[in-house]
């Protein structure tokens, strides 16, 4: 039970939770370097996974207090483009969420997602799946990384 408060696990949690925010911040650094002096790989992955999904979430929350108005007043986008962007997106969210773990675009995708009031449960398991898969990878090359230097 000591290692659920680990400072270590928690830094990686705030650290995997601010990189899903518009705070830019790199939690792959630090999953790395705690890959690097032993830490358990499973909590790892746990832990970053679920504050990367917080995070994200936490931006997809942000975007649904939005307006549809606000896009049209501030961003000078026509409402019949917004339209067009919903109807794309339609029978797709899962999968356009699942794209929240890219760097950069990834947090202006889950907001946009809340914004325009995409199902939340399909934004859940998307990004989800997303984000874990993106650092099971990171870990592998990490991991792949540390063996080569041993």
């Amino acid at each position: 039970m000591k290692m659920l408060f680990d400072s270590g696990y928690f830094a990686l949690f705030l650290a995997s939770f601010l990189a899903a925010t518009v705070i830019p911040f790199s939690s792959e650094a630090l999953l790395s370097g705690m890959l690097a002096t032993n830490y358990n790989l499973y909590w790892c992955l746990g832990l970053a996974t679920l504050g990367n999904w917080l995070g994200g979430m936490s931006s997809y929350g942000l975007g649904w207090l939005g307006k549809i108005q606000w896009i049209e007043k501030y961003l000078k986008i026509k409402h019949s483009q917004i339209n067009k962007t919903q109807k794309r997106i339609k029978g797709k969210e899962l999968w356009v969420a699942f794209f929240c773990w890219l760097p950069g675009v990834g947090d202006v995708i889950a907001v946009i997602l809340g914004l325009l009031k995409v199902n939340i449960v399909w934004v859940s398991i998307g990004m989800f799946i997303g984000k874990l898969l993106r650092y099971i990878v990171w870990a592998l090359i990490t991991l792949e990384a540390i063996n080569w230097f041993q």
